[in-house]
């Protein structure tokens, strides 16, 4: 009996010590997603909190009616898939070069390339906004040097160009986390493999393809999930920048929520809305994991 005693005291003795973290993760993340989707079942207006009806699934519902839904879905995919597809490829390069070897001024090189990560959103989208500024922005000076074009263009203020000036931004502001991810993965590769492959005459091309990739792949799988969901996820830049417009041109999911809770101060829709931008990062995510096999076969 005092044996199994002590048998049961040991299994619990991890739980009990483990507690007061999972109390503390439970607080801070699960209630605020639980309060959030119960509003999502509420007819729950900012101005009048304490008429808060249920209304089962009318917010999701009008949610497949709403045109302005749809156009930010859109959006969306495509300031998430061309944001990260090119804040990956200048990150790679940019750890590639890092990691090619010493060169003189390599610690500046680094700092200016980290640099980005430093600033804070706000005064990055208040910085490209002046930039895309038509009558005082630099870019539409030197387009017009660059005899590119003969009169200044508003970037931000085109709907067919708007989108693509908010992820210009993006990606100068992204391509930091991809080049100091991708460098450590680099740098966590064992040297002894390259000089192995270049005795067995690989080429640099085959090193890369057949060492570095491989080894490389959990943390380009890692990074690029986080980074696309924080993608997706963010609408400081877009809603600084161009507040979704012109005429909902750039409007995302993520600021169309914002706009929804915090101007027209519709709690429940809002978050119904936030309801399914993160059922579909959820089902994202899975798949994503479940293709690259994440976890298995070495990956």
């Amino acid at each position: 009996m005092h044996a199994r005693s002590k048998s049961w005291t040991r299994k619990l003795t991890p739980y009990l010590m483990l507690s007061p973290s999972y109390a503390f993760i439970v607080t801070l993340m699960a209630v605020p997603v639980g309060m959030g989707i119960l509003y999502s079942f509420q007819n729950y207006m900012f101005f009048d909190p304490f008429n808060r009806a249920f209304i089962g699934l009318d917010n999701f519902s009008r949610i497949l009616g709403d045109r302005t839904f749809w156009t930010a879905v859109r959006n969306t995919v495509v300031w998430t898939v061309v944001s990260l597809a090119l804040q990956f490829i200048l990150g790679m390069t940019l750890a590639l070069l890092l990691n090619a070897g010493p060169f003189p001024g390599k610690p500046l090189y680094q700092a200016l390339v980290f640099l980005p990560w430093a600033v804070p959103g706000f005064l990055i989208g208040m910085t490209w906004k002046w930039m895309f500024n038509a009558e005082l922005g630099v870019i539409s000076d030197i387009l017009m040097r660059l005899h590119l074009i003969s009169q200044p263009v508003g970037i931000l203020s085109n709907p067919s160009t708007a989108l693509l000036g908010v992820i210009a931004a993006n990606v100068w502001f992204g391509v930091p986390f991809f080049a100091i991810t991708l460098l450590a993965g680099l740098q966590s590769i064992p040297y002894e493999l390259y000089e192995a492959g270049t005795i067995d005459g690989a080429s640099s091309t085959g090193l890369f393809y057949h060492v570095t990739l491989p080894l490389l792949k959990p943390t380009i799988i890692v990074s690029t999930l986080l980074r696309f969901i924080w993608i997706a996820n963010f609408p400081d830049l877009i809603y600084i920048m161009t507040e979704g417009g012109p005429a909902g041109a750039s409007q995302t999911l993520a600021t169309y929520i914002f706009a929804t809770g915090y101007k027209s101060l519709n709690i429940g829709y809002s978050a119904a809305l936030s309801v399914v931008l993160f059922l579909g990062l959820l089902v994202f995510a899975a798949v994503y994991m479940g293709i690259t096999r994440f976890g298995r076969e070495g990956a």
